[in-house]
């Protein structure tokens, strides 16, 4: 039997999702959840929500991500409450747009009980097997082909496929054909990808070493240990109970650059032998050591990956340096003087798509019914990957039922700054989500996407009616509260006197709202409660962080809103499918080239093209208007 022939036809589904990682789980869940006969195929069972990297979710932007997923009823945030080890709310000393949760999780804990949840889910079937052909009947996707020539009928397949396509693993002078973690790679379905006109770009990405925690000297390190009061990522959870397993904190040194300087030459890195585009924000350290030659030293996070487990994740030390290197500058780092490495760091190069093919809802633009998510879209990150994994489901969803798309701009959410950036602008290396890539960064909290986006999930049959349930009473209570402490006013008592005396606040001389109290800097819910007699008693914990920054920061919050108008302007401005933007007078042929690639739903889109120019922007609206 020849690879790619049809031999037996085993099953007919509605969506086949190719990839189990991040993407694949949260579009697999989203389809079958929508009601939707779903089958979710990965090579090995087993590396189902692999975390091939750390061990780790959230942080800034990233966290957001994950709260937005939850939000629109997605499963990542569930699964890593259930599964974290340590968490700590980062940026508490910044304002209130930056801050957010990183959870450690325990890397297996995590993966078993993500495959037991799509397991569960009815409409879906989790199937072992290596897809290595789509096929296509005309320009609408038919369904796949196994590498056991197995077909499986489709109307919509989601290509999910993570950093497994043509997998390259390199490590000093060695070089093989292989996935993340040990695992085997998907060597035939970027062929085919090609034979259907999809553009591929090649990327590198890397791990640090794992190493024996028995061989740490914890003492000559800082510890890092959770937060004292834990938060949870989901909006179903009011608290977690979390071990809070210490994370800890080092550095590099002089010796342990000079060990990286003197073995550059056997860097794959610096000769030559790795070929693909690595993130810029995630570098490895013998990057980090040659581009920032006058720093004395870099911070390492020895980070554990489990409860059942030795092994420490070494992050901050990723390389694709020879071993014996690895061992040598890892043992120059206070605390790793006989550190025993029980996995080797390596660099894994990949094929991933050009994203600018795909419209707005992740579904490529010349074949009908083929949608795209996650890392294949040259995105990097768990949390990236489970973003546009519940959009392509949605969307997926929303084609079968004949509905239109669903798409969040960036006004909305930061799954719409990242699916806009990908899909408009591109990228020419892994993308990470970042908050600086976000304009409206004070409306877009990690505290309140429910909020925003909770609504729009139980609208699209996504979000359940026990979560929505939760969502009306937390956006209730914060409404509530808000306008309460608007109405209750307190006079220079001696108790208010004494309260203001004790927190470092100004005097008040006559009747004042606690809302303009809790406006001054040092005056916190918390210790409002002191001089507030009316209190509720049963006021959620998770919905005191959004009353006090929409009462702290009203005045910025109203400004961004007035910004968000005028964006949503342009947003809404559609563009006709068909439009020859040849044929449109006084474009530019800069404009009209990139224009005709990237074809934008909308003139807000058109505008963040790169080449399109405010002077083509206004003879693009002066033709719609006429031909409107």
């Amino acid at each position: 039997m020849l690879v790619g022939d049809i031999v037996f036809k085993v099953a007919d589904y509605d969506v086949v999702v190719v990839g189990a990682g991040h993407a694949g789980c949260e579009a697999g869940l989203a389809t079958a959840r929508m009601g939707f006969k779903t089958a979710i195929f990965a090579i090995n069972l087993d590396s189902i929500a692999m975390m091939p990297c750390n061990p780790a979710m959230g942080g800034p932007a990233k966290g957001h991500l994950i709260r937005e997923v939850d939000a629109l009823g997605g499963e990542i945030g569930v699964n890593t409450d259930k599964t974290m080890i340590q968490v700590r709310t980062l940026n508490t000393g910044k304002g209130p747009a930056v801050q957010a949760l990183r959870a450690q999780c325990d890397k297996k804990a995590y993966q078993f009980s993500m495959k037991y949840t799509l397991e569960k889910t009815p409409n879906l079937d989790v199937i072992q097997g290596e897809v290595v052909e789509i096929k296509v009947d005309g320009r609408r996707v038919s369904g796949v082909l196994t590498m056991t020539g197995a077909f499986y009928g489709a109307r919509i397949v989601i290509v999910t496929t993570g950093t497994y396509l043509n997998g390259k693993i390199i490590i000093g002078d060695v070089r093989y054909s292989g996935g993340p973690n040990g695992l085997y790679p998907a060597t035939e379905l970027s062929s085919c990808l090609k034979r259907l006109g999809v553009k591929l770009m090649r990327f590198k990405t890397g791990t640090p070493p794992r190493v024996d925690r028995r061989t740490i000297d914890f003492d000559k390190m800082v510890i890092q240990p959770g937060d004292e009061t834990p938060q949870p990522f989901s909006y179903i959870n009011d608290r977690v109970d979390v071990l809070q397993i210490p994370c800890y904190l080092t550095y590099t040194n002089e010796k342990t650059h000079e060990v990286i300087r003197l073995n550059l030459s056997r860097s794959p890195l610096y000769s030559g032998k790795i070929e693909g585009i690595g993130p810029r924000y995630c570098p490895s350290i013998e990057d980090k050591v040659v581009k920032f030659p006058h720093k004395e030293r870099h911070q390492i996070f020895i980070e554990p990956e489990g409860i059942n487990t030795y092994e420490m994740y070494v992050q901050g030390m990723s390389t694709s340096m020879p071993e014996d290197v690895q061992h040598a500058f890892l043992r120059t780092i206070a605390g790793l003087e006989n550190v025993r490495i029980m996995r080797d760091a390596y660099a894994i190069e990949y094929d991933c798509i050009d994203p600018t093919q795909l419209t707005p809802w992740l579904e490529l633009k010349d074949i009908h019914g083929l949608f795209f998510a996650g890392q294949v879209n040259g995105t990097s990150g768990y949390e990236e990957a489970a973003a546009q994994g519940i959009m392509a489901g949605v969307n997926a969803a929303l084609q079968l039922r004949g509905e239109p798309p669903f798409i969040l701009d960036r006004s909305e959410s930061y799954i719409g700054v990242l699916i806009d950036d990908l899909v408009t602008k591109g990228t020419n290396e892994p993308y990470r989500m970042m908050t600086s890539r976000a304009e409206y960064r004070l409306f877009l909290r990690h505290d309140n996407a429910d909020l925003r986006l909770t609504e729009k999930g139980y609208r699209i049959g996504l979000v359940s009616q026990e979560r929505y349930q939760r969502y009306l009473r937390r956006k209730s209570q914060i409404y509530d509260e808000i306008e309460r402490l608007k109405r209750t006013r307190v006079s220079p008592t001696s108790d208010v006197i004494n309260f203001l005396q004790r927190v470092g606040s100004s005097e008040i001389r006559s009747g004042i709202s606690l809302y303009e109290l809790l406006k001054r800097p040092e005056i916190t819910y918390e210790n409002l409660k002191v001089i507030d007699y009316g209190r509720p008693d049963d006021i959620l914990q998770s919905v005191i962080p959004s009353i006090e920054i929409e009462i702290k920061y009203e005045g910025y919050i109203k400004k961004e809103a007035e910004q968000i108008e005028s964006f949503k302007r342009l947003e809404d401005k559609q563009i006709p499918p068909d439009i020859d933007y040849n044929g449109i007078a006084g474009l530019s042929l800069e404009a009209r080239q990139k224009l005709s690639k990237i074809r934008p739903v909308n003139v807000g889109q058109a505008s963040r093209i790169s080449g399109v120019s405010p002077s083509d922007i206004s003879v693009l609206l002066m033709y719609l208007r006429f031909k409107g």
